[in-house]
């Protein structure tokens, strides 16, 4: 069973953190201040009512003959607490607080008398004191409620701060995974505070340079090893071509024409790997460009022109990506093959058994051909060096597959594969940088 992944982002978390800690500390000081404030309360007017216990007692003891108890205090109180009695009980004196639930406490005070009986006084708490404590509990209230809120602001603050730093490094290392490899994402992540942000862009670029030097090793050691194949693979079809006419002749000269085909896709594609490749732009009308070409290059494929359109762009490097495409998808695919020109677009459609889904996944890779029933034949260059030359005119090639009619499902089997060229509005100029449009006064 699959688990619930919850996704939150590190603003809110940080926030929702500082938040939590604010309301405990807030509730806890509360606490604190509550009861030592009430505590406080309850031993000033213990201490005042048995001071004035103590008065009435002497006035009473003092006057000749004996009256009744004066200011409001009584003889042997029936309702005096159980708790006080047992206090007197040892000829102790002393005061009792007896609480009622939802209202003020009320304060007793007890002194024995020499001749067995018990003075007492008993007073609810001023109004006075329980109106302070109220207010002190809702300054309480409001102060934590503050704090809370408070604590959540500068919680949003620094994690926003922290987010989008983090937020700059993605982009960027997104960037850098793109093949930008030219992207730092220290510079990218920029800010004066220096934290573990930091180190982590600083690890990406450690990681990028590390990477860019072993694919630069690899790509020399692949275009070396092309080179140096090249030179002896021509003269075995030199050779090859010298041999008498016959079947196994045939078989020599298709074989070393198929490695010679082979080292130069390798040398082209180590040129393009090293981004040194510059297109020579020419304006072309695509539509016709393209039903000349594919006529020329497969003329059993369908070409439809829906909108033609100018472009400024290198017609060798589009015509090889064309080549490309068609050769894939008469390898692979399955007829008819239909290239449609919209505009700046070209899609290119067969109606096979579609691109496996490493390569919708993540795009076409060297020496990798996909799913055996696209495999068999090639070396899986063909789709990288059209990815390649696209690169260079500044265009975008995306895959997909076709889904069948009547599909229930996006798991159902393709109905064909679909090559889709973007061109650019602006195409790169000689020197590999983009032309800026002029515009009119």
């Amino acid at each position: 069973m699959k688990r619930l992944a919850l996704r939150t982002g590190v603003r809110w978390k940080i926030s929702v953190a500082i938040a939590a800690v604010g309301a405990l500390i807030a509730f806890a000081l509360s606490l604190v201040v509550h009861n030592s404030a009430r505590v406080s309360m309850l031993e000033n007017a213990r201490d005042l009512q048995m001071n004035r216990l103590l008065f009435a007692q002497r006035i009473y003891e003092t006057t000749k003959p004996k009256t009744a108890p004066k200011f409001g205090t009584k003889l042997n109180d029936p309702a005096l607490p159980r708790e006080l009695r047992h206090l007197l009980e040892g000829g102790r004196q002393g005061t009792y607080v007896q609480e009622h639930h939802g209202g003020a406490p009320d304060i007793w005070a007890a002194v024995p008398l020499g001749n067995g009986d018990v003075l007492s006084l008993h007073n609810r708490i001023a109004d006075r004191s329980s109106a302070i404590m109220r207010d002190l509990d809702r300054a309480l209230i409001i102060g934590s409620v503050s704090v809370v809120f408070a604590g959540s602001a500068l919680g949003v603050l620094i994690g926003g701060q922290l987010s989008r730093r983090l937020r700059k490094a993605a982009a960027a290392a997104g960037k850098v995974a793109q093949g930008n490899t030219e992207i730092r994402v220290r510079e990218a992540v920029g800010g004066v505070v220096r934290d573990e942000t930091d180190e982590l862009a600083r690890a990406v670029d450690a990681l990028t340079d590390a990477l860019n030097e072993r694919i630069e090793a690899e790509r020399r050691v692949t275009a070396d090893i092309a080179h140096e194949l090249r030179t002896p693979v021509t003269g075995l079809l030199t050779a090859a071509e010298l041999l008498p006419p016959g079947r196994p002749s045939e078989l020599v000269r298709d074989r070393a024409q198929a490695l010679r085909t082979l080292v130069e896709d390798v040398l082209e594609v180590a040129r393009l790997d090293s981004a040194s490749e510059r297109a020579e732009l020419q304006e072309i009308a695509l539509g016709e460009f393209v039903s000349r070409r594919v006529a020329v290059l497969n003329p059993d494929t369908v070409v439809r022109v829906v909108h033609d359109s100018w472009v400024n762009t290198d017609p060798r490097r589009l015509e090889r990506i064309l080549g490309n495409l068609l050769a894939n998808a008469a390898k692979h695919g399955g007829t008819p093959v239909e290239v449609t020109v919209e505009g700046r677009v070209v899609r290119v459609r067969d109606h096979g058994p579609g691109f496996p889904e490493a390569l919708l996944r993540e795009g076409p890779s060297r020496f990798r051909t996909g799913a055996s029933d696209r495999a068999g034949h090639g070396h899986g260059l063909g789709l990288t060096i059209a990815a390649g030359q696209a690169r260079v005119l500044g265009a975008r090639l995306t895959f997909r597959n076709a889904s069948p009619e009547g599909a229930a499902a996006p798991g159902d089997a393709a109905s064909g594969a679909i090559a889709v060229l973007w061109l650019p509005e602006h195409a790169p100029t000689n020197s590999g940088s983009f032309s800026i449009p002029l515009l009119a006064d």
